[in-house]
């Protein structure tokens, strides 16, 4: 069987999603979804560099996939300006940046919240990602291609009880992935999306009461928790060059929980 290129089927299923390369950016890369990100991205041949906070986090990984690490601070204008700059000297210009680094804060209800608790969720969970994307676009936009996928949450669409400023800042994450994607849109082949998870089986529910998560899991219809590997399916579909024509999204990973 062949295509009206002359391709065979087969060889058309070798090609499907591959990002060879492509130099990709994960953050939070050294744990949980961002880990799988890696993996998932590395696989398919992109060039992965881990940003994370925790030095051997980021170096464990990117040891066990002959990528970058890059320990930073996302929350820092100029230790990102710096690791985007390494990445580049290093690997090359990204094509592919992932924003996965976030923390859930304190699970409370807003009472009991204090202003810090929401400076420090904002500031790693909307200002990083708004820092990294700022770093990364110029040179996207220079050379006319590039993928950037936020990883933002269910939450961001329903919010979840004690987890106000968590919640508020995967709104906010989820608005500023569509004002951005419209601001970039017809200069290239540059998409900008977001991905909304329901709970997801990683480290960072460590930092919440069971009486949350087990919140959170009753209102998934498939009634599980989902997996970082399906997470990373996702975000690779996205940050290929096959999904030319979705951008500004918000594409629910839920088990049913959120059905816009």
């Amino acid at each position: 069987m062949t295509t009206g290129q002359g391709l065979t089927a087969m060889a058309i299923t070798d090609t499907f999603f591959r990002l060879d390369g492509k130099v990709a950016i994960v953050t939070g890369g050294g744990q949980g979804i961002g880990e799988a990100i890696c993996r998932r991205l590395e696989a398919a041949g992109a060039k992965i560099a881990v940003f994370d906070l925790n030095q051997c986090k980021a170096e464990c990984v990117a040891g066990s996939l002959s990528g970058l690490a890059v320990p930073v601070d996302v929350t820092s204008e100029r230790a990102v300006a710096q690791a985007v700059a390494e990445v580049e000297r290093t690997l090359g210009p990204a094509d592919i940046l992932v924003n996965n680094a976030g923390i859930t804060g304190k699970a409370a209800p807003l009472w009991e919240l204090d202003k810090s608790d929401w400076e420090t969720v904002l500031a790693i969970n909307v200002i990083g990602p708004f820092l990294c994307c700022r770093a990364v676009v110029p040179g996207m936009l220079q050379r006319r291609y590039g993928r950037i996928v936020n990883i933002a949450s269910v939450s961001g669409k329903e919010g979840n009880p004690t987890l106000g400023p968590y919640s508020a800042s995967k709104a906010a994450l989820i608005a500023l992935t569509k004002s951005l994607a419209k601001e970039v849109a017809g200069k290239g082949d540059i998409t900008v999306n977001a991905v909304t998870p329901a709970v997801i089986a990683t480290p960072l529910l460590d930092q919440l009461p069971q009486a949350t998560i087990d919140y959170m899991v009753s209102r998934i219809p498939m009634g599980r928790t989902g997996r970082v590997e399906e997470v990373a399916a996702l975000v690779h579909f996205l940050a290929s060059a096959e999904a030319s024509f979705t951008t500004g999204q918000a594409v629910d990973i839920s088990g049913g929980r959120a059905t816009y």
